[in-house]
């Protein structure tokens, strides 16, 4: 496979993973999939933010959550995030320390 086309399959698969997280499974909380799988929705839109800064496009923290939300992140929230529990709260704070550390 060349180069190009293996570029615009992984570009496929992430678009892909992108809608399934913001239109089919909307239920599914970032601090769940963050417990679980040590990344989240916001951890997609910072890796997008941090590829566009890489490659000299100037994109804040907000504008690449506005880009992969499909809206303001607040927006996001309001509609679709529900309070965590103190045992999801204890959880993550140990899987953000794992995965993320000071990048968030």
């Amino acid at each position: 496979m060349d180069d190009q086309t293996r570029i615009e399959l992984e570009a496929a698969a992430f678009r892909t993973l992108r809608a399934h997280l913001m239109e089919k499974r909307t239920d599914v909380q970032n601090i769940d999939l963050m417990n679980l799988a040590g990344f989240c929705r916001n951890c997609l839109s910072r890796w997008y933010q941090e590829a566009a800064n890489e490659r000299g496009i100037d994109m804040s923290k907000d504008e690449a959550r506005e880009i992969y939300y499909g809206m303001p992140y607040d927006d996001w929230k309001a509609q679709n995030q529900t309070a965590a529990s103190a045992e999801q709260q204890r959880d993550f704070k140990k899987s953000f320390a794992e995965n993320v550390g000071d990048k968030g």
